[in-house]
């Protein structure tokens, strides 16, 4: 049985207060294959109201039961991994593979560490007589993206869930169907009833309505800049902690002593990982200018080595984009990027050769890009890659940082000791020197108009709680 015109509220699947619907499209045909209920401010109201009910009781669970909880999530997670991969799959265009080993994976491994954090958190400690604890901030309004929907997910449902809040979960209507899933997996799980609630819904009806409710305490947002001004303005009447991690335009320096055959292509597979649309991608490809030749060579064939087609077919490396809408936007940002006098490498705009349907995007190099280009200074969100040449280190420095992002940027250098010394100057929140491995310890969000707040690992912990002073909790000798 299907849950998709249905939302999760106080335990139980129930019927959306009026019958409006969202259709969900296949972006590889451009076909609609489903829909899903879409919720209003009444359904919100009602999601609201059962995670205020249930937050007192909640909140005064012990470690241990929530450690319990989080691995009976975890179990049920791995049961429907592929149920998992075959949504994402299907609603974002996700080649099968890059499903399963990336998109679904990072929800398990953002469980895993929540349990791993659990187990050592530290909720409160003497500070002289004082006793500082950290409680649970409440009800968590969550707002999540469709481009890494599980990873977003997860990454703010397992630490509320750790911490005792309680919260109400507002997924894209672009790609809702994996959300459904995971609701079914929690209620499996056997997560109290009204902890978690699930609405499906676009911004304007109940994303808008989630942000403003009085009754919601901390608003968790991941999305556009534009759309996270927007949380930020409803939620401010009612002082809600607001939490963003919003759009980036990251930088990528290669310094002269890179190893550039393999800096080259580590770089266009983290300008292009997920079709391009990723946050925190590498589009901006800052290099030496005497190099900048040799490096549009390298992109060139690390781009057209892509392999483009149905996402359901095995060994294919890039889908399709997720919409016509954001077809369109890469569309005319290519066209703006040769009128500008960029020089086009390789790609280019309409659909790739082969291709007839769906949203799929040539892959695309620029070279020659200057900081005043639209190429250089918009969130593009899609494969297209602009090689920025610089004269200097000090020149590379202030290229990289002119730009009102600041979520994520890249350093390639065999000098470890210089990588260092430039990451200390960069105004961003991740650097990632020489395109190291995954670590869910180290903290995700920006700077500026990237955000505000830190998901992951502990740093999440901490922005779903509240700090209490108990001041004169032990006598002054002891302290």
């Amino acid at each position: 049985m299907t849950h998709n015109e249905k939302f999760y509220i106080n335990g139980h699947w129930t019927d959306p207060s009026h019958a409006s619907f969202i259709d969900v499209v296949d972006p590889a045909t451009g076909d609609v294959f489903t829909r899903v209920a879409a919720g209003n401010a009444a359904d919100i109201d009602l999601a609201v109201a059962a995670a205020k009910a249930a937050f007192p009781a909640f909140a005064q669970t012990t470690r241990e039961e929530r450690l319990a909880l989080l691995r009976r999530v975890l179990a049920a997670y791995n049961r429907r991994y592929d149920d998992l991969t075959q949504a994402v799959m299907r609603e974002l265009g996700a080649p099968r593979q890059f499903a399963h080993e990336q998109q679904v994976f990072i929800g398990q491994a953002h469980l895993e560490k929540s349990i791993e954090v659990l187990e050592r958190y530290r909720f409160e400690g003497l500070r002289g007589s004082t006793m500082v604890a950290r409680e649970p901030i409440g009800v968590a309004g969550l707002i999540t993206p469709w481009n890494w929907p599980l990873n977003q997910i997860v990454c703010k449902v397992a630490p509320a869930l750790a911490v005792g809040c309680t919260m109400v979960l507002k997924p894209s209507e672009i790609t809702p169907l994996n959300a459904i899933i995971f609701a079914e997996i929690l209620e499996e799980a056997g997560v109290p009833a009204g902890v978690f609630n699930l609405v499906n819904g676009d911004g304007p009806s109940a994303g808008a309505a989630l942000a403003a409710h009085p009754d919601v305490d901390v608003m968790s947002f991941t999305g556009s800049t534009r759309a996270g001004i927007a949380v930020a303005k409803a939620a401010a009447d009612t002082v809600k902690r607001v939490l963003q991690e919003l759009g980036g335009k990251s930088p990528n320096i290669i310094l002269e002593d890179a190893d550039l055959d393999s800096a080259i292509a580590a770089g266009v597979a983290a300008c292009f990982i997920n079709s391009g649309q990723s946050c925190d991608a590498a589009t901006r490809m800052l290099v030496p200018r005497h190099m900048q030749a040799k490096v549009a060579s390298l992109a060139k064939e690390a781009a057209e080595n892509y392999r483009l087609g149905d996402p359901a077919t095995q060994g294919i490396d890039m889908g399709p984009v997720v919409s016509e809408l954001q077809f369109g936007k890469i569309q005319a940002l290519i066209a703006k990027g040769i009128a500008e006098g960029a020089e086009l490498v390789t790609g280019g705009t309409g659909l790739p050769a082969g291709l007839t349907q769906g949203y799929y995007v040539k892959p695309t190099v620029f070279a020659d890009v200057t900081p005043d280009m639209a190429i250089a200074r918009e969130e593009i969100f899609g494969p297209v890659l602009s090689i920025m040449p610089y004269n200097s280190e000090e020149d590379a420095i202030a290229i990289a940082n002119d730009t009102q992002y600041g979520l994520a940027a890249y350093i390639s250098s065999t000098d470890l000791g210089r990588a260092r010394r430039i990451a200390a100057r960069l105004r961003a929140g991740s650097i990632y020197l020489n395109y190291p491995p995954l670590d869910l310890d180290a903290p995700f969000g920006g700077y500026r108009q990237s955000g505000n707040g830190r998901e992951y690992a502990d740093f999440a912990f901490d922005d779903f709680t509240e700090i209490k002073g108990i001041i004169g909790y032990a006598p002054a000798e002891a302290a």
